[in-house]
């Protein structure tokens, strides 16, 4: 099998034998839906595989073309009308620099849109049977040219812009100035969507497709373009871009045969994307998650050429996502939004999704407004989980390699002095191979317990202490880190599995159980719990019952691990008690922990 990974080209992906999921059908369901669409997906869904699809389907010029690319797929069977209808042009703002200063990525938005309407004179130079109009330091009036043209033809033109908030969003995180001036008053953007609504108004544009992220910089142009339908939530969409777990499956299932592996190959895969890459939902009714495309083709690609899954298991192309996590971190509430979405006993939840908030409505906005949980929802660093008693709606994390984004920021907020990092990840390194807590506790102790400054005493719990276990050990490239279908845990649980491609090194399992006793609950202070050795500490009747339930916690989950692991696993298991945030005590083992009497 071929993989278009890193090809976003339909025609390509047709013409060269490329894997492709068919969502052809969708074409007919999308022109009943309304002539001026919006869709939003996060970066890196399909957005662009599908609007390419819409403009191989529906240009004129390739008419010719259309059994090659479209005669085996579903619209194929039964075209549309409209099909080969259209003067196609396409905007792509992912390719206007943001970089310079205000004057400069104006003009970059000029010569983009300047660049697309030479295209579509080239490509349209027989049926247009004229030369268009330019103008090199005004990109709308070459716009408006190309739409005469084609109107003059007898033909309407279908408009696709794609990611259509890319370069404003660049400015948005850092440059607040510069962003208000191209989306606010007569702002180049505004302005340019006032175009395309005026023209979209019986003036030559037909139809008119957009693709982004979020809504933000659409609502920041407010009256520049109100006219767009939104089909991010509806249900007829939520699955056009995006594998299904099916198709997955179906080509885990193919792979596995070319290479001749035995079928329980294909499910181990399985088992491993799922765990790794599944999760999103972007409807409000429950249905099965959908798996990141891109994240799918890398791992494919791994499994092509190598049989086995990628080393790394965040694509590259996806880490500088984490930016857009820093973003929301910085608004007024972010960073208790980013700690809630860690803890999936107390999720965030909102009362619905916002669908039209401007940068000014994040800033400004109380606590429990659903604009920054919304806005990480569109960008993908959350997602719909489920609704509550009340129909609220329950965000999480949609999978690992989105959870791993989420520790990286934590520890690089905590932890941020390089030396001790150093001393902490080699503290970890010896716990992975020698089942040894001591060391890390030390460091933990010594450097980083009391990064969690006063105020982290009001809420603290055992959640409070997994997560610096979880920011201290992450290690994804040996281990599926906390994997909520491992086994049924409670909330204070972390467990650190080996991926089995690792087994082969000298790795071993952990299960941790964690209890928290505050000073309070212990009738210490901290000076004095510092100034007692450990197995005092450890001999409190408070704390030697918090040991024995989480070793009575950690037998129950360690037949849990052993009946899907089996033989494979070599567990230790780690029973710690937070004492404070000043001490730590726990107990260790490698066999089954003795049940506490």
């Amino acid at each position: 099998m071929k993989f278009p990974y890193g090809t976003a080209d339909f025609h390509a992906i047709r013409c060269e034998g490329y894997y492709y999921a068919d969502r052809t059908e969708r074409i007919r369901t999308l022109e009943e839906a309304g002539k001026q669409l919006l869709f939003l997906r996060p970066r890196r869904f399909g957005k662009t595989a599908w609007l390419t699809t819409l403009e191989n389907y529906y240009d004129l010029a390739r008419a010719a073309e259309f059994d090659a690319l479209f005669g085996s797929l579903a619209i194929g069977q039964v075209p549309t009308a409209r099909r080969n209808h259209y003067f196609v042009l396409r905007w792509d703002f992912s390719m206007v620099d943001a970089s310079g200063n205000l004057a400069e990525i104006r003009q970059a938005l000029h010569n983009h849109l300047n660049a697309q309407v030479a295209d579509f004179g080239v490509r349209y130079a027989d049926q247009l049977g004229r030369e268009l109009r330019y103008h090199p330091y005004d990109g709308l009036v070459s716009f408006r040219s190309a739409v005469s043209a084609a109107r003059a033809r007898g033909h309407d033109l279908y408009l696709l812009i794609d990611e259509y908030d890319n370069f404003a969003n660049e400015l948005m995180h850092g440059r607040r100035a510069d962003y208000d001036a191209l989306v606010s008053g007569e702002g180049l953007l505004k302005t340019l969507f006032k175009a395309v609504k005026s023209l979209a108004s019986g003036q030559g544009i037909d139809r008119v497709f957009i693709t982004g992220v979020s809504p933000v910089v659409l609502a920041d142009i407010s009256s520049g373009y109100n006219v767009a339908k939104d089909l991010s939530l509806d249900a007829r969409f939520v699955d056009l871009c995006g594998f299904s777990e099916d198709e997955i499956a179906a080509v885990l299932h193919q792979l596995g045969a070319e290479q001749q592996h035995a079928p329980a190959w294909s499910a181990r895969m399985l088992e491993t994307m799922r765990v790794w890459y599944n999760g999103y939902r972007f409807g409000y009714e429950p249905g099965p998650g959908l798996y990141n495309p891109t994240l799918a083709l890398y791992f494919f690609e791994a499994l092509a050429t190598t049989s086995a899954p990628p080393r790394e298991m965040l694509d590259s192309n996806l880490a500088m996502d984490r930016n857009r996590i820093d973003f929301v971190a910085g608004q007024p509430h972010g960073e208790a939004l980013i700690g809630a979405a860690l803890d999936p006993e107390h999720p965030p939840v909102i009362a619905s999704l916002a669908h039209r908030f401007g940068i000014d409505d994040l800033r400004r906005a109380p606590r429990d407004a659903p604009y920054l949980g919304s806005l990480l929802y569109f960008l993908g660093a959350l997602t719909l989980r489920d609704q509550d008693a009340m129909g609220r709606l329950m965000l999480g994390i949609p999978n690992l390699v989105i959870r791993k984004l989420y520790i990286e920021k934590f520890r690089d907020q905590r932890f941020p002095n390089y030396p001790e990092r150093e001393r902490l990840r080699a503290a970890a390194e010896g716990l992975y191979t020698s089942g040894e807590l001591a060391p890390l506790v030390e460091v933990l102790e010594a450097n980083h317990l009391r990064v969690f400054d006063n105020r982290d005493y009001r809420w603290s719990n055992e959640l409070t202490i997994k997560t610096v276990f979880l920011i201290a050990l992450f290690a994804d490239i040996f281990y599926v880190m906390d994997s909520e279908t491992a086994i049924a845990r409670g909330h204070g649980d972390l467990s650190l599995i080996v991926r089995e491609e690792m087994r082969r090194f000298a790795l071993l399992d952990h299960l941790f159980a964690f209890k928290y006793l505050s000073l309070q609950d212990l009738g210490e202070t901290a000076e004095a719990l510092r100034a007692q050795p450990r197995e005092a500490l450890s001999a409190q009747p408070k704390v030697a019952a918090c040991l024995d339930a989480a070793e009575a916690q950690l037998a129950r989950h360690r037949r849990g691990l052993e009946q899907a692991y089996g033989e494979r696993l070599h567990l230790h298991t780690h029973a710690v008690v937070a004492l404070g945030f000043e001490r730590l005590v726990w107990r260790s083992r490698s066999g089954p922990p003795a049940l506490a009497g």
